[in-house]
């Protein structure tokens, strides 16, 4: 892991602990969205210290309220509840991906999903969401179009995705490759 992956890692608490980013100050009228972006190959090691992150924080700020979601665990749970996991992964076995990914469009709409989501993670309940998983979950859900559809159910609680792959503020790339449509509307946690 390079260093300057270690630097960035050790800005974050620092900087989600602050009065200024858990009240919005400084982002004007827009969404308190943040990437946390990161290369890919690094992701075991940004999983460990999101684990430390997420047990520092409470001690770091007294009563602030995290609530944590590994968007692949929740899609999972989604689907169980659904009962569409086991025909999910009977169509992918027999099918392959293509096939999964077009049957699993109309239940994992983002425009659908984001409503669980705001049931599940209730930010209105929380200071700050964080969100992780992005990677596992694709393509069965992409980051852009869910950071759009969850824009009226967050209100004003930030949220920070942990992204493996490049945000340059205008475009998300998944891994470093695969580019998505533009997405404007976060900022970089730490640049």
């Amino acid at each position: 892991m390079s260093d300057a992956l270690n630097e960035r890692l050790n800005k974050i608490l620092p900087t989600v602990i602050s009065d200024g980013f858990l009240s919005g100050s400084g982002i004007g009228n827009e969404i308190a969205f943040y990437i946390f972006d990161y290369p890919p190959e690094d992701e075991l090691r940004v999983r460990d210290y999101l684990r430390t992150l997420l047990d520092h924080l409470p001690k770091h700020k007294h009563g602030l309220k995290v609530k944590h979601l590994n968007i692949f665990d929740f899609v999972i749970e989604y689907l169980k509840s659904r009962n569409l996991l086991d025909k999910a992964i009977q169509m992918q076995r027999e099918k392959g991906n293509g096939a999964l990914t077009k049957a699993l469009a109309g239940p994992l709409h983002e425009a659908k999903i984001s409503s669980v989501f705001a049931d599940a993670t209730q930010p209105a309940q929380h200071d700050l969401v964080i969100v992780s998983g992005v990677g596992s979950v694709w393509p069965l859900l992409r980051s852009h179009t869910l950071l759009n559809n969850l824009q009226p159910v967050m209100g004003k609680t930030p949220l920070v995705m942990f992204y493996p792959g490049r945000y340059d503020g205008q475009s998300l790339r998944l891994f470093g490759k695969l580019k998505n449509n533009n997405y404007y509307r976060a900022f970089r946690l730490v640049p």
